[in-house]
């Protein structure tokens, strides 16, 4: 599975309640999709409900969902949160990556 850190987990929980959304009801979905500059990019957003042969990763309100073709790319992954100088946004350290965009949005395998 991956991991997640409290940071990270608490900007989703913050994310999805600025939504106005319930986090008992409303998954944080981790996934990969074909695309950007470096072959795959890393995607985030909040769904209602699992899928079928997702991961569920429990971390105390926070609910993560990976699919299993996302997950074969992102297993042993962090997401991180970083509100630094260069920006505020989730980070994703990934130890399946060969290489990454300048952004660290989209990388390949």
């Amino acid at each position: 599975m991956i991991v997640v850190t409290d940071k990270a987990a608490a900007a989703a929980l913050a994310a999805l309640r600025e939504e106005g959304a319930d986090p008992s009801q409303r998954f944080l979905r981790v996934a990969i999709q074909g695309g950007g500059c470096s072959g795959l990019n890393y995607k985030l957003n909040f769904d209602s409900q699992p899928r079928e042969g997702d991961e569920v990763l429990t971390l105390g309100e926070l609910r993560v969902a990976v699919d299993p073709k996302s997950l074969l790319f992102l297993e042993g992954m962090t997401l991180d949160y970083s509100a630094g100088l260069n920006g505020k946004g989730f980070v994703f350290n990934n130890p399946n990556a060969t290489g990454t965009c300048g952004c660290g949005q989209s990388f390949k395998v």
